[in-house]
């Protein structure tokens, strides 16, 4: 190294540990290294001593981090930086053809890599995004001319870094491994700097420093493809993994093939004994055949160029080279940079870039039409030639019509829009001179393909026959690879997916893809096997061709997207043809709101408009009310607002023409007003043609309609209000699209089908003032949301009053509004004269699974208005009703299956005292009868009172007893099961009058026997507690088909009763419980309970034992 750079970079400072201590003289040594690199000759020599003293390594990097603050001292090394990171290209030109200087030029590019390993550092870019994230803070009149070199100086210093290419001697990884680019463009984004750069994309104040950004960001993708960013995150589908297996084998066979080629090219002997051929009918150079002395195995690579020179190919005439290979970076950096594209597509791009083309177009029109004015004929030959080829073009003639329709003043500014309405302009005044001296212009144009309406009766005859025939001739053989029919990630619930997997094997069918359509249905089947929807597991082919037929036939819901072809017309299936051009037909595509109000956005800043701006929109605004008299396009109360304020402006003589056009369009629309008394309710609203020519010329009775009910707007849906007041026959596709086309709504979209559930109803101050008075009128009382929801005015579903008395704080949490348990009769504390309808009130009032019914209730209650008052008046059912649903599920037969619930409750609550926890237990019907009766209502619904939980998703199949009932409420759960016994004679042929299924009376007297027998065998159980004291058993007795299972306190063996031919046996089994004589809360109830059943007709029932 140089004495005098060794002395200056001496100067600079030492790194001790993690602390760099910079000399006196640091900023003028620094500064000193910037005038040698100033003087360097073109060798580069002070660039390759610097790189090879690792200058920037050692002590810039650690000067810019730990001594940021000096700002002198930071500007120049950041001025050194930038030097120093200069590509080599730049330093040298090109790459050199010297050797020696080749030899310079490689060592450069080897120091800059070493710089940019350097430079991923989270630390170094941390200061830099700091750094110009003040700097950007800075309004215009703060920054000083230092402040925008800073700013300039770091993006150039990043983009030098991103520049350096990578070496491929020490970076040898592979695919998703991170080399030195991945952890640098990590860097940036752990540091923030690339908001810094979306934010400089998309800054209006910041745009001339829109070249360095594009560099930064083109670097920044350098190494990427489209494919690899997008599938970043996702797994790969079986068609990609298919096709890399076959690409391994492919390259496997290869490599086999090749190594075996090698083996048979060795001789088995040494080279010297390979011997000499003559090949017969290959000519040497003269006219003997060639004599081959090399193995014969090679003699098919043989060749007349074989130790030719190889002739050297000049530069010019070379083939131009490929692009390097493209590698895949780290996960994390693609998701990075996937993310990063999205946000400045959205949000950056047209603001950078959309502007700027909109610019080149605008000059290219510009200069275009000076041609026209030049005096020299070839020149206007030339523009007519330019000209014929943009106005023929659809994309060209087009491109304004899509750009004011789409323009957004929320992402673009009015700059943008300035220049589009000026490019407009002229345009129009192109086209409309090149079409006056001609009689007929051929141009291209689009047409949409027929759409496709609903099949008729023939075409699904025809499409059935076609599917079944093919059907039939593959053997039923489906299409079932890659067929996935519900979307596990989606937020749409599964039984809507079940719906739309319907409608997607129905498309199928349309489209006569039968081997398609018997895929979807049977991957469907698989998801959704209950209900067999989609057919039984064990389906016959001829069934389901039978069951693809209805689907076919059938009205299936659709998705209620109607007229999305009017928004989207771009991404519609065209047809592009010739047709004569028409400039004025042309003029009326303009003759729309959403081209007009960009039109009077602009206007609104008409004392800042250049006069040719204000001329560009008053030629357009007067080409729609004028030349197409259309000036109802105009009458809208934001346009009268703003011709008032240009009318009263003091500097109105300025803006004659604006002035003159304003009153020309007053003017018209007080002369409508006066035969149009509806003209002044129009001004509320932006129209489109038809809706000003029914303004001008008289209102149609539909469209009389449909605006009368739009304005009033009190509709919760306005289209099935509309489709019976119509004179004619009209789906509902067909209204929302005259609605659209009226211009009533914006798009489809919001005439949607409401959800249900989802309508959102507002509480006024009085009706909450209301609600707050009846919540203190009857916070006392038993069940006071049921008073509240009797008494309130406007009628609510109990979920939202629930939901209004917690945010108002009435209310703490929702058991509070539960009904309370009633304690005035001192008989229900000794267990002595309670009714069993009041004991089964008591019994159900504290079950956790009541407030998991109520709950459910009221989320089926947001579902539809009809099932919320469903919901309230299950919610308040009386203990007699709670009682009636026990008896119904009696007398409907499932007698059993209530005794094996009986059953399973009391060893639940055995177990769970025995073990100490509690764990949800599902129950496992293993007969046909308890199978039936799990899916019968009323034992569903005696279910939910008992607080056992349902399925709570496809998941589960089997409800469950929950962890937090406790084994008291389990025991008087169970007890509460046991049949009536205590209720006169009469009441079993009311109860049976009641049910839906009525018995003969043979079946009652069986029935009442049977029970007979069941309270014998109960007393029996009673009487055994006498007998030991200290254990707890269970007693299952079977008699008929009842199948009971009772909890007998105090007793010491299990008996297990059955009858056969009224024939008693008993069999008992010893069972001790060490913790079993610990007195349980609600044996005594149980105890009680048995003692009311059974005390009344003791004596009798002892006399028949």
């Amino acid at each position: 190294m140089n004495c005098e750079i060794l002395a200056t970079c001496s100067a600079l400072g030492y790194l001790e540990g993690d602390t760099y201590h910079k000399e006196a003289d640091c900023l003028d040594s620094v500064k000193d290294l910037i005038r040698y690199l100033r003087h360097e000759d073109d060798s580069r020599d002070v660039r390759q001593q610097l790189g090879a003293g690792q200058i920037l390594q050692n002590d810039l990097l650690h000067i810019v981090i730990q001594h940021g603050q000096d700002r002198a001292l930071f500007d120049a090394c950041i001025r050194l930086m930038v030097n120093l990171t200069q590509p080599a290209m730049l330093c040298f030109g090109k790459v050199p053809d010297d050797p020696v200087f080749r030899h310079h030029f490689l060592e450069v590019t080897s120091h800059l890599q070493a710089y940019k390993e350097a430079f991923a550092s989270e630390r170094v870019f941390g200061i830099l995004s700091e750094t110009l994230y003040n700097l950007l803070q800075l309004d215009w009149e703060q920054r000083q001319e230092e402040d925008n070199l800073l700013i300039e100086r770091i993006l150039l210093l990043v983009r030098n870094v991103l520049h350096v290419p990578a070496d491929p001697c020490e970076e040898k990884k592979v695919d998703d491994d991170a080399s030195v680019h991945d952890r640098l463009l990590w860097a940036i984004h752990m540091s923030g700097f690339d908001d810094l750069v979306k934010f400089l994309a998309s800054a209006q104040s910041e745009q001339q420093w829109s070249m360095h950004v594009l560099e930064i960001i083109s670097l920044m993708f350098r190494d990427q493809t489209p494919e690899s960013l997008v599938s970043a995150g996702h797994a790969r589908s079986t068609e990609e993994k298919q096709r890399d297996s076959e690409e391994l084998e492919s390259l496997r066979q290869k490599e086999h093939a090749e190594k075996r080629s090698r083996t048979f090219q060795r001789g088995t002997r040494h080279s010297r004994f390979g011997g000499s051929y003559v090949v017969k009918g290959l000519k040497s150079i003269g006219d003997k055949d060639v004599i081959y002395h090399r193995t014969l195995y090679n003699f098919k690579n043989y060749t007349h160029d074989v130790g030719k020179a190889v002739r050297r190919v000049p530069k010019r005439n070379r083939q131009a080279l490929e692009c390097r290979d493209k590698r895949r970076s780290a996960l994390n950096v693609r998701l990075f940079l996937r993310e990063f594209c999205v946000d400045f597509l959205e949000n950056c791009y047209n603001h950078l870039m959309m502007h700027l083309a909109l610019k080149a177009y605008q000059e290219l029109l510009l200069t275009v039409n000076e041609m026209d004015r030049s005096q020299d004929e070839s020149i206007k030959q030339s523009s007519s030639v330019i000209k014929s080829n943009i106005f023929y073009l659809m994309e060209y003639r087009e491109i304004f019509l899509t750009l004011l329709r789409k323009y957004d003043e929320t992402r673009q500014p009015l700059s943008y829009l300035k220049d589009l309405v000026e490019s407009t302009h002229l345009f129009l005044r192109m086209l409309e001179r090149f079409c006056k001296g001609r009689n007929n212009l051929i141009v291209q144009v689009r047409e949409k393909k027929p759409s496709t309406s609903e099949p008729t009766p023939e075409v699904l005859a025809e499409t059935w026959r076609i599917v079944e025939e093919e059907l039939k001739g593959t053997g039923f053989q489906s299409l079932t690879e890659s067929i996935v029919p519900f979307d596990a990630t989606s937020e749409t619930p599964l039984e809507e997916q079940r719906v739309e997997a319907m409608v997607r094997v129905q498309d199928a069918l349309l489209a006569r893809l039968g081997p398609e359509a018997l895929g979807f249905l049977r991957a469907a089947r698989e998801v959704w096997p209950d209900g067999d929807v989609f057919g039984s597991a064990d389906v016959e082919p001829e069934e389901e061709l039978e069951l693809l037929k209805q689907i076919l036939h059938a009205n299936l819901p659709k998705d209620d997207d109607d007229g999305a072809e009017f928004e989207e017309e771009e991404l519609e299936s065209v047809q592009v043809s010739e047709t004569e051009f028409k400039f004025l037909d042309f003029i009326k595509r303009f003759a729309c709101s959403s081209i007009v109000r960009p039109y009077i956005l602009l206007l609104k800043s008409y004392s800042k408009n250049s006069p040719h701006t204000n001329h560009c929109i008053a030629r357009m605004l007067h080409r729609l009310a004028v030349d197409l008299k259309m000036d109802g396009l105009l009458f809208q109360l934001s346009v009268f607002s703003l011709f008032n304020k240009i009318l009263s402006d003091p500097a109105a003589a300025a803006y004659k023409e604006l002035v003159t056009f304003a009153k020309y369009v007053l003017n018209r629309f007080f002369s409508l007003a006066a035969q149009n008394d509806k003209a002044y309710v129009e001004l509320l609203f932006w129209k489109n043609t038809r809706a000003v020519n029914e303004m001008t010329e008289g209102y149609s009775k539909e469209g009389l309609v449909l605006f009368v009910l739009y304005v009033v707007n009190v509709l919760p849906d306005i289209v099935e209000t509309l489709l019976p007041l119509l004179s004619s026959t009209r789906t509902r596709r067909q209204v929302v699209a005259q609605l659209v086309h009226l211009g009533l709504v914006d798009n489809s979209k919001e005439l949607k089908k409401q959800k249900k559930g989802t309508r959102i109803v507002l509480w006024t101050e009085e009706q909450e003032h209301e609600l707050q008075m009846l919540f203190e009128e009857y916070k006392d009382s038993d069940d006071v949301l049921g008073n509240i929801l009797k008494k309130i005015t406007a009628k609510r579903s109990r979920a939202r009053v629930v939901d209004k008395l917690l945010s108002m704080g009435l209310v703490s949490e929702r058991r509070e509004l539960y009904k309370k348990r009633s304690r005035n009769a001192q008989g229900k504390s000794s267990g002595k004269g309670m009714t069993e309808e009041e004991f089964l009130a008591e019994l159900t009032q504290d079950f956790p699974g009541e407030s998991v019914d109520r709950d459910d209730e009221e989320d089926e209650s947001e579902e539809s208005e009809g099932e919320e008052e469903e919901a309230e008046h299950e919610g308040e059912e009386s203990p007699n009703v709670k009682n009636d649903l026990l008896h119904v599920v009696f007398l409907t037969g499932l007698s059993g299956p209530l005794l094996w619930l009986q059953n399973c409750l009391n060893v639940t609550a055995h177990h769970r005292e025995e073990d100490g926890f509690s764990q949800p237990v599902p129950l496992v019907p293993l007969t046909e009868a308890n199978e039936e009766a799990m899916d019968n209502k009323h034992f569903k619904k005696l279910l939910r009172k008992l607080g056992l939980r349902a399925p709570a998703n496809e998941q589960e199949t089997f409800w469950r007893i929950p962890a937090k009932i406790s084994t008291s409420q389990l025991r008087s759960a169970a007890a509460a099961l046991s049949p009536r016994e205590d209720e006169p004679k009469g009441a079993e042929e009311q109860e049976r009058s009641r049910s839906p299924t009525a018995e003969p009376q043979e079946e009652e007297a069986v029935s009442g026997e049977q029970r007979a027998q069941a309270l014998r065998a109960l007393l029996l159980t009673r009487k055994r507690k006498h007998h030991n004291s200290k254990h707890t058993g269970t007693v299952c007795v079977r008699i008929g088909h009842y199948h009971c299972f009772v909890f007998a306190t105090h007793c010491s063996h299990n008996a297990v009763f059955t009858e056969d031919d009224s024939t008693i046996a008993m069999e008992a089994n010893t069972n001790s419980d060490a913790d079993s004589d610990r007195e349980d809360i609600s044996a005594p109830v149980k105890r009680r309970r048995k003692m009311v059943l059974i005390d009344d007709e003791e004596d009798e029932i002892n006399d028949s034992v």
